[in-house]
């Protein structure tokens, strides 16, 4: 309670009391969020004892870098007994605040690798960092995708080789980390005709429910081959190419047969490759110090070893 004759106070005096400056006072007042109880005859602005408490709550929600419109709403609904916009605001701010420590670290990164690369590297180091965001987009990679799959593969079949095939940006990344993800972008927007990015020969003719079947049968054989390729295992036939080549051969009305197998490698023999893009991609993908991480061209590349040497052994 204030000790003035009729309970209310200054504007000073209500600083000093709440530890903020007399500006900071105005301030909120001005917008809203600390109501004066009345005016003197000299027009100086008066608080009652309420006002005390809100602009220490007010000062703890500004000091937490919650903006002015946040403050407002939550104060009031605090009047009404409800803290929901209090939980949606420390939310917000909180994702909000996990994207730009993730932008610092992803500079940090990027000046690193600035900062240890050879003289003459530098200018093609900033070239590619400086074509990304921070932290990075994988927009670009997502749309090269959508170009090389096939036309009118179903939303959800797009979905998950989209899931499978681009990779999320490390959260705290390596310098090295860094420039792989700069690499692939400079790889998938560099200006291309069709003609350098052409439909698998074994993917062609195959309609949106093939398209479907083949990407989902290929994604099994991917996830049991990147096992085997976790513990260090060579290409070898299994499970894992059984997989494989069913996705191949369902989607082709055929059955799994030798024949289909010397025609299948056949294909896949002249497919076009990017391995430069999943080299990218496990560089982004795996842990320091670690083993690369399996990817959907590493895998590939294991079954279609395994697929050949086959072939070529029965022959």
């Amino acid at each position: 309670m204030f000790t003035s004759h009729d309970g209310l106070c200054s504007i000073g005096e209500l600083a000093e009391r709440a530890g903020v400056t007399v500006k900071a006072v105005r301030f909120y007042s001005d917008r809203g969020l600390l109501p004066e109880a009345s005016r003197s005859a000299g027009g100086h602005r008066r608080y009652g004892p309420e006002a005390l408490g809100r602009l220490r709550l007010v000062r703890s929600l500004r000091a937490l870098g919650l903006p002015v419109r946040e403050v407002h709403r939550i104060v009031d609904e605090e009047e009404d007994g409800a803290d929901s916009v209090l939980e949606d605001a420390v939310a917000g701010q909180l994702r909000e605040l996990g994207s730009q420590l993730q932008a610092l670290r992803w500079r940090e990164a990027a000046l690193r690798l600035v900062q240890e690369c050879p003289p003459e590297d530098r200018a093609d180091r900033l070239r590619l960092i400086g074509a990304v965001t921070a932290p990075p987009s994988t927009a670009p990679l997502a749309r090269f995708w959508r170009a090389w799959l096939p036309p009118r593969m179903p939303t959800r079949a797009t979905a998950a080789f989209l899931e499978a095939a681009v990779p999320e940006p490390p959260a705290d990344p390596r310098p090295a980390q860094v420039l792989a993800f700069a690499r692939l972008n400079a790889l998938v927007t560099r200006p291309c005709t069709g003609a350098e990015r052409p439909q698998p020969a074994a993917h062609r003719g195959a309609g949106a429910r093939e398209s479907a079947v083949l990407y989902a049968g290929l994604a099994q054989a991917y996830e049991l081959a990147g096992t085997q390729l976790r513990r260090g295992r060579a290409p070898r036939a299994g499970e894992e190419l059984d997989s494989f080549v069913d996705a191949y051969a369902r989607t082709n009305g055929s059955r799994d047969t030798a024949d289909f197998r010397r025609v299948l490698v056949g294909q896949l023999s002249v497919d076009p490759r990017i391995d430069t893009y999943w080299e990218l991609v496990a560089e982004v993908i795996t842990p320091s110090g670690g083993p690369p991480e399996p990817t959907p061209g590493s895998a590939h590349d294991w079954l279609f070893t395994a697929l050949e040497a086959q072939t070529t052994g029965a022959a």
